[in-house]
Parts: C-alpha cells; structure tokens; sequence
C-alpha cells in the first residue's frame, strides 16, 4: 500500500485542526519521493528493482552516444584513408608517365622520382598511423556492443518490473490468509472475537493479525479491528503498516474511546519515521482535544523533546 496515500484519508477522518493545504504527514513509504522511508520489504524491493533500472536506461543512453560518436571518428578516418590511398595511386600514376616522357632529362627525373617517393613513404606512414586508429576504435566499438542494452532488452526488464509489481500488489490485497480463513468461518463472529483478543493478551500477534483481519472481512467491529492491528504493527515498529491501520480504523468511527492513544501513536510513528512536523501536529492535536487524558501528558512530554 502506497505509504503517502494513507494521510490524505487519515486527516479527513479526524478533525486534527490542520491546515488543509498542508503536504501529506504519512511522507513514509511514498516511492515518487526522492528520500522515501518507512517502507515495507516489499516496497524496498520494488523501489531497489526501479534504481537498477534507471542505472540500465542511463548506461544504454551513455553507451548509444558513445558508440554514435565513434562511429562519426571511423567514418571520418575512413574518408581520410580513401582519400591518401587515391593520392598515393595518382602519384604512382605520374611517376609512371613520367617515365615514359622521353624528352624529359634524367636529372629532372631523378629528382621528381625522389621527392615523389618521399611523398608516398610519409603517405604510407600517415596510413599506418590511420589503421591503428581504426583498429583501436573497432576494439572500443566491440567493447560497447559486448555490453550495449538494446531497446528490447530493456523493455524486457522494465516488462519483469512491472510483473513484479502486480504481483506483490496482488499478494498484498489477498493477505496470504486463505487457508486460515476458512477455519475461522466456523466459528461465530463473537467467538472470534473474543479469540483475537486472547491471543493479543498472549502476545500471539500474529494469530490475532489473522483473527482481525477475518472480523474486517466480516465486517464486525471493523473500526476496533484496524486498531488493534495498528497497535499490534506498532508494537513490532513497523510504523508505516501501523499508519495504514490507525488511518482506516479513524475514517470508520472518529468518536471511539481510544481515539487519544491511536492519535498518540500516529504521532510518534510520523516521529519515529522522520516526519518530525506533523508528528508534532498530531502531539498538538491529542493535547487540545483530550486534555485530560493520560495520552495527552505523554504528548506534552515528547512534544518538548522535538
């Protein structure tokens, strides 16, 4: 579940006195933020999964400019090379003629033959020079294709992510319970009730997850039922679940009689996931709605600590 999601709901649900243009409280969890914390394993797979593919698409792009830059070099030193190999065919060409010039004199050709020859010997050092810089950007080329992401590779990763995604979206919506609810549709609701209670008294959080999530399913007592599974998350410090919990059990019954301890510990979740502002309007909130309660004075407490 998207993280930042949870507090537009939330703060509609209760009447906190906050500003309705301020940003959202539950930042935790929210994977568009450029800094997101407070994920669930799953999210920190899914947000890992989308770094390495922006690694891939910025390598693919650096890799096609380089390659399209060193296929500009090779044509321009294959321009070069067509260009001295004809040179130095047309100079073979004219020594040849001038061979056979007979009214030309021997020192005259002589010397031309000489400087002609010089002019082929520095032609064919140029040469050289050019064919070991073609052969050392050919290697970089072959170095870049061994490596290249083409569009379709990349498409094929981008295609597994979104997979992936669904499918954890998937496993997320159903709650892995299928086996476990179709035993407990054999009790009564109130049965069932009262064996969630059971095990959060033992501590067997857990089995009472599961058994709350059976009486969400029935749609009895559901306000209390996503409370208990909110105070159970944040037990375990798993806030941003607790924050998922504490918000719908709200938007449900906002009048319910642990409203100042589900307020208190929406704070000090926004607290402990780093989102220092709001958890100090919810600290706010608790005090000047329930002033007299025990949930207040804590607040007041850790309220002077931010």
């Amino acid at each position: 579940m998207k993280y930042s999601a949870i507090i537009s709901a939330f703060i509609v649900a209760v009447p906190l006195y906050l500003n309705a243009s301020e940003p959202s409280a539950f930042g935790a969890g929210d994977l568009s933020s450029p800094e997101p914390y407070g994920l669930t394993p799953n999210e920190e797979v899914i947000l890992k999964t989308k770094k390495e593919l922006k690694k891939i698409e910025h390598k693919s792009r650096s890799q096609e400019s380089q390659l399209d830059s060193l296929r500009e070099r090779l044509d321009g030193l294959q321009s070069i090379v067509e260009s001295l190999s004809r040179k130095a065919h047309n100079n073979k060409v004219n020594l040849e003629k001038l061979k056979e010039e007979e009214n030309q004199s021997f020192a005259n050709a002589s010397e031309y033959e000489q400087r002609l020859a010089a002019s082929i010997e520095e032609n064919a050092k140029k040469l050289q020079e050019i064919q070991a810089a073609l052969l050392e950007t050919t290697k970089h080329i072959d170095t870049i294709d061994s490596n290249y992401v083409s569009k379709d590779e990349y498409n094929r990763l981008v295609k597994n992510f979104n997979d992936f995604k669904s499918l954890v979206a998937k496993e997320l919506k159903s709650g892995g319970h299928t086996k476990s609810s179709s035993k407990k549709s054999k009790i009564s609701s109130p049965e069932l009730y009262n064996l969630a209670k059971k095990n959060f008294d033992r501590k067997y959080y857990t089995k009472a997850i599961e058994n709350y999530e059976e009486l969400i399913k029935r749609n009895y007592k559901p306000a209390f039922a996503h409370y208990m599974i909110g105070e159970m998350y944040f037990k375990r410090k798993n806030y941003a679940l607790a924050l998922t919990y504490f918000k719908k059990s709200s938007k449900l019954y906002s009048k319910a009689s642990y409203m100042p301890k589900l307020l208190l510990h929406s704070a000090i979740a926004m607290d402990k996931t780093g989102d220092k502002a709001h958890a100090k309007k919810f600290y706010q909130a608790v005090i000047t709605k329930y002033p007299n309660s025990k949930e207040a004075k804590e607040a007041k407490r850790l309220l002077a600590k931010l």
